[in-house]
Order: C-alpha cells, then sequence, then structure tokens
C-alpha cells in the first residue's frame, strides 16, 4: 500500500517505521519542520516536505499523527485528493475526519513510544475505526501487518481507553519521578527501586490488579501512613496524592485483613 505519514513525532516514526518494515511504500512524510521531515523520511525511502500545498496525491491513504488540536486542519486541506484518512489519536472522535469527508478512519496504537527506544510493534495493540464496513475492513488488513493485536473499537470506547492508558501509564510515570526525587534528596538511587516496579508490572501480567494490591493502605496501616505524611511534612501538594491515593486504597477495601 502507497502511505503518506503527516507528522514526524513518536507514533509517526514508529509507525512509519513498521509500515515500511512489513513492505508498505511511504510516498511522503510531512511535518512543518523540514529537518524533522527529513529524518524520518530518510529512514522510510520517502519524500520529505513542510508544505501540506506540496502533498501528492499519489497515495492510498493519508496517516495523520499531530497534536490533536491540528488534526482538522490537516483534513480539511487533504480532503482535495479524495483518498482515505485516517488519524492515530486516541482521544480524537472519528467525527472530526467526518466532517469534511467520509473517506475516514481510526488507527491507534495503544502503546508509549520513545525515538530512542525500539518497540516490537508486532506486540502493540492497534485500535481501527472506520466511516464504514468496507473502511474498517480495509484499516483491519492493513493493521494486521504490522501488529498481531487489532481490535475494532468504536471513538467512545477508544476515549476510554484513552483515559485508563493515562491511568496505567502517564500517572505511574509521573509518581515514578516523585520517587526519584525523594530518594535523591536523601542520596539514594533511583535503581533500588526498579526489581520493586517490575515485579508490580510482572503481577498484573498475570492477574488483576484489586488482587495484588499490596502496601499499608490496603492494611488500612494508619500508624504508617501517618508516619509517611510527617516525612512530607514540608510538601503539601504530594501530602495530599499520597492521602487521595491512599484513600482510593481503603475505599476498595480489597482485602482489609489480610496478610499483605
Amino acid at each position: 500500500m502507497r502511505i503518506t505519514i503527516i507528522g514526524s513525532g513518536n507514533v509517526a516514526t514508529h509507525m512509519a517505521a513498521a509500515l515500511k518494515n512489513a513492505g508498505h511504500r511511504i510516498v511522503q512524510v510531512y511535518s512543518r519542520q523540514i529537518q524533522h521531515a527529513a529524518m524520518l523520511a530518510y529512514h522510510v525511502g520517502a519524500e520529505a516536505t513542510d508544505d501540506l500545498e506540496a502533498i501528492l496525491p499519489d497515495t492510498d491513504i493519508f496517516i495523520i499523527s499531530v497534536k490533536d488540536d491540528a488534526i482538522a486542519g490537516v483534513v480539511e486541506v487533504l480532503t482535495r485528493h479524495q483518498k482515505l484518512i485516517v488519524h492515530t489519536s486516541g482521544a480524537t472522535s472519528l467525527n472530526t475526519i467526518r466532517a469534511f469527508t467520509d473517506d475516514a478512519g481510526v488507527l491507534y496504537p495503544l502503546q508509549t513510544f520513545s525515538k530512542s527506544k525500539e518497540v516490537d510493534f508486532f506486540t502493540v495493540p492497534l485500535c481501527v475505526e472506520g466511516a464504514d464496513s468496507t473502511i474498517t475492513a480495509q484499516l483491519k488488513e492493513l493493521a494486521a501487518t504490522i501488529s498481531n493485536n487489532v481490535y475494532v473499537v468504536s471513538s467512545a470506547d477508544r476515549k476510554i481507553l484513552h483515559l485508563a492508558a493515562v491511568f496505567v501509564c502517564n500517572f505511574p510515570n509521573y509518581l515514578y519521578g516523585i520517587a526519584q526525587q525523594l530518594l535523591a534528596e536523601h542520596n539514594m538511587g533511583f535503581d533500588m527501586l526498579k526489581p520493586l516496579i517490575m515485579e508490580t508490572a510482572q503481577k498484573v501480567q498475570e492477574q488483576l490488579p484489586d488482587k495484588v494490591q499490596t502496601g499499608p493502605a490496603v492494611r488500612n496501616d494508619r500508624v504508617t501512613m501517618d508516619a509517611h505524611l510527617q516525612l512530607l511534612n514540608n510538601q503539601l501538594q504530594l501530602q495530599e496524592i499520597y492521602t487521595l491515593l491512599s484513600q482510593g486504597i481503603i475505599k476498595n477495601n480489597i482485602e482489609p485483613h489480610g496478610d499483605k
């Protein structure tokens, strides 16, 4: 399939590479910054451009991977080519494209990406949605060439999925940062926590999270929690975060009398 990539960020970079490796032809890569477009285009054997007006019509599909608030403006320009247009956003409705054309779809990879770290794209869940059954089938076929985990997910469900992803990815990473700062303030290294992080992540691969919850809050250990709050006495925001999360765990009341 001939594919044009609109964007050069983390998602665009990994998806373009996966598509090229699957045998698809990347026709062009667009970015507002030509050096970014050129770098990605070089790696996938495509032409680079920083001008939407210079986008070639000789393609089968436009894959838009830009900031959510920029999607509509890009779609408005591309619709004149009368080709299939999809975006890769988790939080943006399919209707953002359908406001301009019914040749519309979504190809959302449920993963966190960094340009500096390789990802086995075949393990990445790909959520597809089409404006009609024909487009959905086409996107499923395309997705199956780069992922072993393809799901048809509506815009409404995709928003919930994206919200859930924030809770399991973005928020924990922020908490990792808090832990790193706490340790650094006392001349200890974050590496000490890495085995704990890995073990916690491994547990939820095998059991539901509420079955493996540990810590003072699930035991309702007020003495330990109060001691922790005292250590955060000069950091009111962290006290609030600690209290809110602890109250959530207590409310769940998974195994209040368990040996955890």
